[in-house]
């Protein structure tokens, strides 16, 4: 299984060096202005629990990924507002045979990057298996397995620091679901290289009386104190909680450092302190909007006593709020407009950074064919036990890119036998689509829908027509507050509208998602297969 999952792993994760297809700037979000300001989102995406540094001149930010393969998504600027997909560096996600079924909200929370001895660390929690760290001495990798470092159900959100005298420490927090007790912050020494807790821990922060949900803890140390940011108050509606203390297990006191203020942006918290060469300190956040996911937010930061400022302080309460337009940071130079990935049009060898698989994926779902300019993806039997697309591995997706923006497919259907489908969806808590679906008398046109998928309810498939033409392009129309209409056509001029208005909904502490699954029904010894021969996101 392992050697399976890394086979097709490599396809998507051997491009070179911050290469990513199709257009490298977005259609439908730039944050920079190009006037010497940018606006938030700086990432218009569910790149949730940011975590950033900047290793010289260039910057880095990792995010959570849940059970989406491959994981823990690494994006890389210049100026802290261009990004690009770097890569990933969890390419299959441990226990391996766990993670080959659809594992939604579990996996990948919220993880944490250093730069340590001259080579990057990645502590990232595994809430049902405990803290796992994965090494590399080049971004790009190679990525080292993952280790455990601390085990136990419950364990989240960890963050390390080395001391002064070469100590190792890491901060982390629990999560209730699984631990039975949430809201407090635990400190445990760990050896020299960081590769394993040495002690039980030390709890140094409880947050159950004024900051309740605390979590998602940063460790930092600055002018002798030691510094924990963290976010309190829940995910849409909390603030930015920060900690200080001269002795690294406490007692600390705190401060709130930023919340929404007079601003629309809901709950501001949990994420980076970054100091640019120059020397300014910023801060990347992320917010809550739904359907959307937690998209990233860049602050300005200062110092005030020993105390950081996160965002504009217009009272000077020693609190600051978000800005929504601001100077982009001085990093000496100015450097071209980039965005991640989002359009492919499946012209290499590798398909895009953008895309991830529902779960550890088998050799067999997909192939790049550059001589054909496509994306081959072979029809793969559902488990027995799914009842919807939502529990169906080979799902291959990408985040929502914008509020409002059009995301078009154009492929080729070759079934084998009846029940081989190609779907194009969006997917959440509930999800929506169309499909083209072989029957024993030609391809039918196919409106899906499925309420509830995360309770187990069944997809409702409505017939719309037949098809003839060889080529086939779905699409769906997304505006504000999350309304996907859907449409097709045969000569990718003229669509027709199929299906009711669907309202995306946001999936298991992810933003809704942009899928593709070509699925069978029957048991063969061979596969019907759709040829994609691009997929466009435009205004």
């Amino acid at each position: 299984m392992r050697k399976l999952a890394g086979c097709l792993i490599g396809l998507l994760a051997a491009s070179p060096a911050f290469a990513q297809s199709g257009n490298e700037v977005s259609k439908v979000w730039v944050a920079d202005n190009g006037n010497g300001t940018y606006k938030n989102p700086v990432l218009y995406a569910d790149y949730s629990d940011p975590d950033a540094i900047r290793v010289g001149e260039d910057y880095y930010m990792i995010a959570s990924s849940f059970d989406a393969i491959p994981g823990l998504p690494i994006l890389h600027s210049k100026d802290l507002v261009n990004w690009r997909i770097a890569g990933h560096a969890l390419l299959r996600q441990p226990p391996y045979e766990h993670f080959t079924r659809t594992q939604h909200g579990n996996g990948v929370w919220a993880p944490a990057i250093r730069y340590h001895n001259n080579e990057f660390y990645i502590y990232y929690p595994d809430p049902d298996f405990g803290i796992y760290l994965t090494k590399a001495k080049n971004i790009n990798g190679p990525w080292s397995e993952p280790q455990l470092v601390a085990g136990g159900k419950g364990l989240i959100d960890p963050c390390p620091l080395w001391d002064d005298d070469g100590k190792a420490y890491l901060v982390h927090a629990y999560a209730g679901s699984r631990a039975g007790i949430k809201s407090i912050l635990v400190v445990k020494q760990l050896n020299a290289d960081g590769t394993k807790a040495i002690d039980e821990g030390v709890m140094v922060f409880d947050g159950h009386d004024a900051h309740p949900t605390l979590e998602g803890p940063k460790f930092y140390k600055r002018n002798g104190y030691y510094y924990i940011f963290a976010p309190a108050g829940g995910v849409s509606t909390g603030w930015q909680l920060v900690m200080r203390s001269k002795n690294i297990y406490g007692p600390y006191e705190s401060k709130i450092v930023m919340d929404q203020g007079k601003s629309p942006v809901n709950g501001p918290h949990q994420g980076a302190w970054v100091t640019t060469q120059k020397g300014a300190d910023w801060f990347l956040h992320f917010q809550d909007l739904d359907a959307y996911g937690r998209v990233v937010h860049l602050q300005p930061m200062t110092w005030v006593n020993d105390w950081p400022v996160i965002g504009e302080d217009k009272d000077k309460d020693g609190k600051g709020e978000p800005v929504l337009v601001w100077r982009k940071p001085d990093v000496g130079k100015t450097w071209p407009v980039t965005t991640p990935a989002e359009s492919d049009e499946f012209n290499g060898n590798t398909i895009g950074k953008q895309w991830q698989w529902q779960a550890n994926p088998f050799a067999g779902w997909a192939f790049p064919s550059s001589a054909k300019g496509s994306l081959r993806l072979f029809a793969a039997p559902a488990p027995d036990s799914a009842n919807s697309l939502w529990d169906v591995p080979n799902v291959l997706a990408q985040k929502f890119p914008a509020e409002e923006f059009t995301a078009t497919v154009k492929f080729t259907f070759t079934p084998r036998l009846p029940g081989d489908r190609m779907s194009f969806i969006v997917l959440g808590l509930d999800y929506a689509g169309l499909a083209v679906e072989n029957k024993t008398d030609g391809l039918y046109l196919t409106t899906l829908r499925c309420t509830q998928a995360d309770k187990g309810r069944k997809e409702q498939a409505e017939q719309v027509t037949k098809l003839t033409a060889t080529d086939i392009f779905f699409r769906v129309r997304v505006t504000r507050g999350g309304k996907c209409n859907f449409s097709y056509s045969t000569d990718g001029t003229t669509f027709h509208v199929a299906g009711n208005e669907f309202t995306a909904k946001p999936g298991k502490w992810i933003g809704a998602k942009l899928g593709l699954c070509c699925s069978r029904t029957a048991k063969t010894n061979d596969a019907g297969f759709a040829d994609v021969d691009w997929f466009r996101i435009t205004k």
